[in-house]
Parts: C-alpha cells; structure tokens; sequence
C-alpha cells in the first residue's frame, strides 16, 4: 500500500484516481500510523509553499515524514515536490523538509510567462527506475511559478521553460517530480507505475 499524503493542499483524488487505474492500492491518509504502515508514500501538493508546509506542520507530519522517507519510496509531485527540498523564498524564506539539498525560488525567465501551464518536453539526465521507458522528448503537464536548485548529481530529467527547470530529481528512493503525472497521459502513468515497482522492490 501506498500513502497519499492528506494535509490539506494536495492534489488528491486525481492521483488516487490515476493510481486506482493503474491498480496501485493507495490510501488517502494523514494518520501517522498508516503512513509508517505503508510501503512508499505520494506527497501531492498545489498553492503556496509557506501554507503548505504550515498545513503539514499542524498535522505533526513533519517528523513522520523525515523519519519513513529514510525507510521507504517517496514522491513528491508538484509543490510536493519542491518541498522535498531545504527551503523556498515564494514570500519570504520557509523551511522545507530537507530531504533533497538546494532551494526552491521564481523561475528566472525573462519573457515568458508565469506560472508556467502546459505541455513541456522531458530531456533526460540520468538513468532512474522512474524513468524507465520514457524518453527525450517525451511531453508532461506543469503548473508552477517556482522551480528548484540543486546539484547535478539530484537532477534525473530537465525542461526547458527560458532556463534549465528540473523536473523530476531524486536521493536515493526520495522522488520529486515537478509536473503532473497523474495529468500527463501514458507518460505520467507509466511513471507512477514505475515508482510502484520501486515501492515493491522489482
């Protein structure tokens, strides 16, 4: 089973529905106790950082999720995602969970518009199990204003929106993916399905 983080600001039955699809058992839940029952956990989210991270404060999920992302396979999508990471600056500096070093901040772009909404190509990185069977070229869904910085060595896949922009990084089992699987066609779901397979060990 799988835990869908329910903290108030996540993008939930999209993804529940996308993995209920692809037969992935998933509970949504913000029960300590389930998330540390679970064998991987999903964290959605979508808004603001500072919220986000002061919704999953309230709910003392900060120390649960720190702890099992040690043990098992985590994903973060979207704002999930980029809280995977030490802080952002979207108004003002907020603390992350700390489980990817770098940071968060705007999207240094020019020209173009923000938030970045639509379709954008993958160039991958690096080898991951995430990414098995997707290529360069490959088009997923974003919807962000906000990217995040980090090393080489985090950075499994890119997009380019006026800048490098990561969009999926990873430490070790801890996943981040800034677009939308669950809204990214056969591409996204083949994903999912291969975080599952990361979950389960094959």
């Amino acid at each position: 089973m799988i835990a869908v983080v329910d903290y108030g600001a996540g993008n939930l039955f999209s993804v529940k529905n996308a993995c209920d699809f692809l037969s992935i058992e998933t509970r949504i839940t913000r029960d300590p106790a389930l998330i540390r029952a679970a064998e991987g956990i999903i964290l959605p989210g979508v808004g603001a950082f500072p919220d986000a991270m002061q919704r999953l404060k309230e709910t003392g999920l900060i120390p649960v999720l720190q702890a099992e992302a040690q043990k098992k396979p985590l994903l973060g999508i979207c704002l999930g995602m980029q809280m995977l990471f030490d802080y952002s600056t979207e108004f003002g500096r907020t603390e992350g969970l700390g489980l990817i070093p770098g940071h968060v901040d705007r999207i240094p772009c020019q020209d173009l518009k923000l938030p970045h909404i639509g379709w954008n190509e993958l160039k991958i990185c690096q080898p991951s199990p995430v990414l098995e069977g997707t290529r360069d070229g490959d088009f997923v869904y974003f919807v962000h204003s906000f990217a995040a910085f980090c090393g080489e060595r985090y950075l499994l896949a890119s997009t380019d929106y006026g800048c490098t922009v990561p969009a999926l990084v990873g430490s070790g089992t801890v996943f981040g993916a800034q677009f939308h699987p669950e809204k990214s066609g056969g591409v996204g779901l083949r994903m999912l399905q291969n975080f599952a397979k990361v979950v389960a060990g094959k």
